[in-house]
């Protein structure tokens, strides 16, 4: 079973709710090692009914340190061991609601990129109709060339087909119009790239295609991805302020009619509902989940990073790629 590092002590609510969710992702089956402050972690454990293994790493990478210096100066802290125990062999993934440039720092350099991947991107799942859809990159990498939005188009198909199960995952590019020769430079240089591709390319799609079922991956820049994806989150809880504002107006016995079925849509879009996005490109599952991550996020983070290892993620990328995972000696942790 694959065992997954949690850095404790990344999240603004750590590390009592990340504490409380890999409790909770234990009892759902999750082979889970706390990382962080042995003694704040011992305190928080002792709180639940629970014995799971500690590695202390006493130091934190705060969100204004420079990712890249601190993954050097701060070899103890909870990221850094985290990705250490990844590369050694000892964990097969690690969760961090920390720092994002840390973590992915941390899985970059300690961890390393998989053969022939050369930039790693974030990959969010949203829950669109029909099937939910995988959009990367989320916020990686800013700047892109028309290349690396092709190894986005791979990296992409095969994780919802491996994570959503997605058979020939369609695949589009995010552009602002549907014709091929939409788009600046990079887009338009970039369609010939996927088009001739191992993936099933489906061509450009805009951002009202999100509220659609047409595709299962949607390739975009970091920078573009990331306002993508906030602009639809805040979209999202604006309808659903809206709703509540209008059902306060309804009877207490319409509310009760109500309710349940909106708590069952406000379940379906919550983000916290998958816990976290793939790092993909690297050589171990790396799941970066949001700083205010509750319990709730957490586990179910724990859960997909599992479900990452053992269904060889990576392993699945490089193959797709053409490079190689390599391997690394597996030893117990201490």
């Amino acid at each position: 079973m694959a065992r997954i590092a949690l850095d404790a002590m990344g999240g603004d609510h750590a590390p009592s709710e990340t504490v409380t969710g890999a409790v909770a992702a234990a009892a759902r089956g999750v082979d889970v090692v706390l990382v962080g402050d042995q003694r704040l972690l011992e305190d928080e454990l002792s709180k639940h009914e629970s014995a799971l293994p500690i590695i202390d790493a006493p130091d934190v990478i705060g969100m204004a340190d420079d990712p890249g210096r601190a993954i050097r100066e701060k070899p103890n802290a909870s990221i850094t061991v985290s990705a250490r125990l990844v590369a050694s062999g000892d964990a097969d993934g690690f969760v961090s609601a920390g720092s994002t440039g840390a973590a992915m720092a941390a899985a970059a350099i300690i961890i390393g990129r998989i053969r022939g991947v050369t930039r790693p991107a974030i990959a969010t799942i949203f829950p669109t109709p029909g099937t939910p859809t995988l959009v990367l990159d989320s916020g990686a990498n800013p700047e892109v060339k028309p290349e690396q939005l092709a190894q986005f188009a791979i990296m992409g198909s095969v994780a919802a087909n491996a994570l959503l199960g997605a058979e020939s995952p369609r695949v589009g590019l995010l552009s602002i119009g549907e014709e091929k020769g939409k788009g600046r430079e990079l887009e338009r240089a970039a369609y010939e790239l996927i088009a001739r591709g191992p993936v099933n390319f489906v061509g450009n799609i805009e951002g009202r295609d999100l509220a659609t079922d047409k595709v299962d991956v949607i390739v975009t820049d970091g920078f573009t991805g990331n306002v993508f994806l906030k602009a639809t989150e805040g979209t999202a809880a604006l309808i659903n302020s809206y709703l509540l504002e209008a059902f306060s107006t309804l009877s207490a016995e319409v509310r009760a009619d109500v309710m349940p079925a909106l708590d069952k849509v406000n379940e379906r879009m919550d983000w916290e509902t998958y816990g976290g996005a793939q790092l993909l490109g690297v050589r171990g599952p790396t799941l970066i989940a949001h700083g205010s991550s509750s319990r709730r996020a957490v586990a179910n983070a724990l859960v997909m990073a599992r479900d990452s290892a053992d269904k060889d993620l990576p392993g699945r990328v490089a193959m797709a790629i053409g490079g190689s995972v390599g391997s690394a000696p597996r030893t117990k942790p201490a």
